[in-house]
């Protein structure tokens, strides 16, 4: 089991210039503590999220860490030139030697897409096609597409990617459907949502992927060649009680913060369809394994608990959230490397 990280660096309690410092530092950090990749989240308009551009801040990644990879999980493809996504991403990934990862989504929010005059009806049908559009610009000495939102002909492609034929694309999703679209891409997966939820994923995602015949960018790192993960949120201490103590309100800020956009708008039907599946407060996250925090001991036992039932090969773990204090989500990350990764590296 390889082990990422996941982050939306959302507003806290402190400066933002102060919180830029503190996530970058935190990522120097998991870079030669041995974390296979960073995945950073794109929200718009919202105190979730700070980094609604995350091409500029995967940039500064670039250059302060070496080993680490990094990507957004993921780029709202709705919202892009297909044609400059393209640029910036070949740009990425020569500015880290090769080591972008690209998750790719049409946005979970209707309000966020509205924001940007996207009407979330219409989004799925945007994704596909600006995701055939990037596909082809990754792959081509020319871009020509035509499509039913996007149109190029005889684009020269004068950016190329490092890697080839591109950096692999990941998808994340909550729902079958999701899931089942990023199997028969061959893409790379990570699940979110309770463990009963999150198997359900999973298994539409083997299953369709088997039904392909692989992934389309295997990695020999990885058993089976594809990346198969969840989401979690995480807090090591010396003590459950300490961990507990530590993680309670910084979650629940976290949970103010995922909950915002949608509290701003008021309840509908349409916030009803959205297929997020979260717990209403810590207390239920610990309950239904989103929420992971102990010691040493009591982590790795869940972890493995989890992985048992999942069939994962990929832990996303989401260490610096809400209002964590930087002190603590270091300790917290030390305590899992040396006490827990070397342990899970060979489930």
């Amino acid at each position: 089991m390889k082990v990422g990280l996941f982050d939306h660096i959302e507003r806290s309690d402190r400066a933002l210039a102060t919180i830029f410092d503190e996530r970058l530092q935190f990522a120097q950090l998991a870079d030669e503590a041995g974390f296979y990749c960073l995945h950073l989240a794109e929200h718009h308009c919202t105190p979730l999220n700070m980094v609604p551009v995350p091409g500029v801040y995967m940039g500064a990644l670039a250059r302060l860490t070496k080993r680490l990879r990094f990507g957004p999980l993921c780029y709202l493809l709705p919202l892009y030139s297909p044609l400059r996504l393209i640029e910036e991403i070949c740009m990425l990934d020569h500015l880290s030697r090769g080591r972008l990862e690209v998750g790719v989504g049409r946005g979970v929010s209707p309000f966020e897409l509205n924001y940007h005059k996207v009407n979330h009806e219409d989004s799925r049908n945007i994704f596909f096609d600006a995701y055939d559009c990037l596909v082809k610009g990754l792959t081509s000495e020319t871009l020509t597409h035509d499509g039913p939102y996007y149109k190029y002909t005889n684009v020269p492609m004068a950016l190329r990617p490092l890697q080839g034929p591109h950096p692999a694309f990941w998808y994340g999703s909550s729902n079958e459907i999701g899931a089942t679209f990023a199997g028969e891409q061959g893409m790379h997966f990570t699940a979110n949502g309770a463990t009963s939820h999150a198997k359900v994923n999973i298994n539409a995602f083997k299953a369709a992927l088997a039904k392909r015949g692989g992934p389309a960018n295997p990695k020999a790192e990885f058993s089976g060649g594809v990346a198969i993960g969840q989401l979690r949120h995480i807090v090591v201490a010396d003590t459950d009680a300490e961990a507990r103590r530590i993680m309670k309100p910084a979650f629940e800020h976290h949970l103010e913060s995922l909950n915002y956009i949608r509290k701003l708008n008021g309840s509908s039907e349409l916030t009803a369809r959205l297929n997020v599946h979260r717990g209403i407060d810590f207390e239920s996250c610990e309950e239904n394994g989103m929420a992971i925090c102990g010691s040493p001991e009591t982590v790795l036992r869940k972890i493995i608990e989890q992985q048992g039932e999942l069939g994962t090969n990929y832990l996303l773990a989401y260490m610096f959230f809400g209002t964590l204090p930087f002190e603590a989500a270091l300790r917290s990350m030390e305590l899992f490397r040396s006490q827990i990764m070397p342990k899970i590296q060979n489930l």
